[in-house]
Formats: C-alpha cells, sequence, structure tokens
C-alpha cells in the first residue's frame, strides 16, 4: 500500500475513532501520517488489517514487555500519571527507530483481534430479541472470537444509563455499563436466554492461558481506557472457568461443517463484531450465500456489524422459509453506548 493511503488511514483514525476518546492516539496518528519514515514502518502489515491499531498494538505490546524507554512515561497503561499526549512524538519516534525490527515482525504476524467485551451490551438486547422471536436455546458460533470473551456474552450482568437493575446474570463479577438513547428502547430479559453450544472461529485463537496472546490482547486496549482494562481482566479470569470449544481456521470456511453440528431443538446464531472488515470481500459474500443455504434448511439468525458499513448492527435471519433483515442499532465501537432502531 502507497504511503499516501496508509496516511489517510491515520488521519481518519484520528478523527473518527480516537478525538474524545485517546489523546495520545489521536496526536500520534496525526503525526505519523506525516512522517515518511514511520509511515513505512507501518507498511509492514499484513493484508486486510486496520494499520493504525496494529502499529499502536505492536508499540503497546514492546512497552507493557517492561521497556525501559521514556515513552512508556506517556501511557495511562503502565504509569499512573502520564505526561501530556502533546509531548510523545519525539519519544514515541525514537522507540520506533531503537525497536524497528521488533516492530516489523509483530506487524508482520500478529492481527488485531481485539475482544471488546463491553460490546456484549449491546449483543445483550440483540439475543434477548432473537429468543424473543423463537423461544429456543440458542446456539453461538462466533466468527472472529479471538479468545472467546464474547462467547459468554450471556454469563455478564448489565447495567444501563445509570439504573438500578441488572440484566443478565446479576450474580456475575463481570457488570458492564452502556448507555442508549431513550427514543428507543430494546428488549431487554431480566435474565440472560438459554444458550447450549458454544463454538468459536478463528485463524488465530488466543489462548489466555499464553503470556504472549493475553499481553498481546492487553496491548490491543488504548492506553487511556482504564475501564477496558478492568472488564478484560474479569472477563478472562470468568472464561477460565468455562468450557469453550475454539477451533482455528477461516470461520466462513469452516461455518458449514460446525452448523450441521447443530442440534435442531436449537436456534442457530452466527455473530462476529468489528471482524468482517478485516475479511477478503470474497469470503463476505461466501458467508452471505453459506447463510442463505442453512437458511433453507433450518432457522439462522447472523448478527454482525462493519461488513458492508461502520457503525450499524445488522441481523438477517431466516425463520420458518423466510427471510428478514434488519438493522437492529447504531453503536459504538468500544460498546460505550448504542442507538436501539426497532
Amino acid at each position: 500500500m502507497e504511503a499516501a493511503a496508509i496516511s489517510n488511514r491515520f488521519i481518519t483514525f484520528a478523527e473518527r475513532e480516537c478525538k474524545g476518546s485517546s489523546s495520545l492516539y489521536e496526536h500520534l496518528s496525526r503525526k505519523i501520517a506525516n512522517d515518511d519514515e514511520l509511515l513505512q514502518l507501518a507498511s509492514n502489515f499484513r493484508d486486510g488489517q486496520p494499520v493504525p491499531n496494529l502499529f499502536f498494538g505492536a508499540v503497546h505490546y514492546l512497552l507493557l514487555k517492561e521497556n525501559k524507554h521514556e515513552l512508556k512515561e506517556y501511557y495511562r497503561s503502565i504509569v499512573n500519571k502520564p505526561k501530556a499526549a502533546g509531548t510523545a512524538f519525539p519519544y514515541f519516534k525514537d522507540f520506533c527507530q531503537t525497536n524497528k525490527h521488533e516492530i516489523i515482525q509483530l506487524l508482520k504476524n500478529k492481527l488485531v483481534q481485539t475482544n471488546e467485551v463491553r460490546r456484549c451490551s449491546y449483543l445483550y438486547p440483540a439475543f434477548c430479541y432473537i429468543y424473543e422471536k423463537t423461544n429456543m436455546p440458542l446456539a453461538l458460533i462466533e466468527i472472529g472470537t479471538s479468545a472467546g470473551l464474547q462467547l459468554l456474552w450471556d454469563k455478564y450482568g448489565y447495567f444501563y444509563n445509570s439504573g438500578n437493575q441488572i440484566y443478565g446474570n446479576n450474580l456475575a463479577q463481570l457488570i458492564i455499563e452502556s448507555k442508549f438513547d431513550e427514543t428507543g428502547l430494546p428488549f431487554l430479559l431480566k435474565e440472560s436466554p438459554p444458550v447450549n453450544t458454544r463454538i468459536g472461529l478463528d485463524l488465530h485463537v488466543n489462548d489466555l492461558n499464553n503470556a504472549d496472546d493475553y499481553l498481546w490482547l492487553k496491548s490491543l486496549i488504548w492506553p487511556e481506557h482504564t475501564e477496558r482494562f478492568a472488564t478484560f481482566e474479569k472477563a478472562c479470569h470468568r472464561l477460565k472457568q468455562q468450557s469453550l470449544k475454539l477451533i482455528e481456521g477461516n470461520g466462513v470456511k469452516l461455518l458449514t461443517e460446525m452448523a450441521s453440528t447443530i442440534p435442531r431443538d436449537s436456534v442457530l446464531c452466527v455473530f462476529h463484531t468489528h471482524v468482517a472488515n478485516q475479511m477478503p470481500e470474497d469470503d463476505k459474500y461466501e458467508l452471505i450465500e453459506h447463510i442463505k443455504k442453512l437458511g433453507d434448511e433450518r432457522a439462522i439468525f447472523h448478527l454482525y456489524n462493519n461488513m458492508w458499513d461502520s457503525g450499524q448492527l445488522h441481523l438477517d435471519y431466516y425463520l420458518n422459509g423466510k427471510e428478514y433483515k434488519e438493522t437492529l442499532a447504531e453503536t459504538d465501537g468500544h460498546g460505550e453506548w448504542f442507538k436501539w432502531k426497532l
């Protein structure tokens, strides 16, 4: 990819994702966008990967490995009182120059697999909606599962709009807080719908018992987002108590085979969040075809975002031989808020 295209990605990242959320990454993104040397370094990413997230994740990963460089003084994830973001760039560039070879290896070998657990805050009403329509146990297949944290959405509790009601599992150690626009009220069951199958598919499954995998997932969390770190830690603890079927491979190619193992007394729910933007176009169309073919045989729901657009949560489903397509919500990338549309 040409430097100009990579530069535009960093500018877009700064303006659309970082502003108001990460002053450090916003400042660094704008600087990187005008630095030929760093753009060349960033160009070592794998096809289909969101380069700003991957590049910042690689640097963060090396810093978290107890690197002594002064750049760490700007990371809230490492120090309690970080220095002002506006003075970070010279240290960031020096760090990248010093650790160039290590960064290149990470860019070439790692994937952006952010297991943002707070996205479960909008998955919960979506699965409640599916259960209301079917009254059948849910069989989950997640494409791009990473470590599988979102497969446990029914094991967490949910607290919306600073209310006094906890939905889902009110005894859970992890209670996820989120907001929704009250002009559209989602359907929320007090207790989680029943789930009888959990299957996660990914090109690389992250094993939370593996120190490197665990550190990489932490590295993908933005430095200022202390609540995300705390949520991640609690979700990791919960996952280690749960048996999951996590399979490495192309989730699109494996879908039909995995679906064949799901009993007919449950409804098949295929879902993925912030993954489809990394899929080749051929895989996207193949996935849609697989969903349609399975819909000829049984009830199936496909819940997803970032496939054809960004910020919209879609639900395509086949029920009693009929096809339905709905847009459920507008969502925040980190799950802080959503706007229900039904």
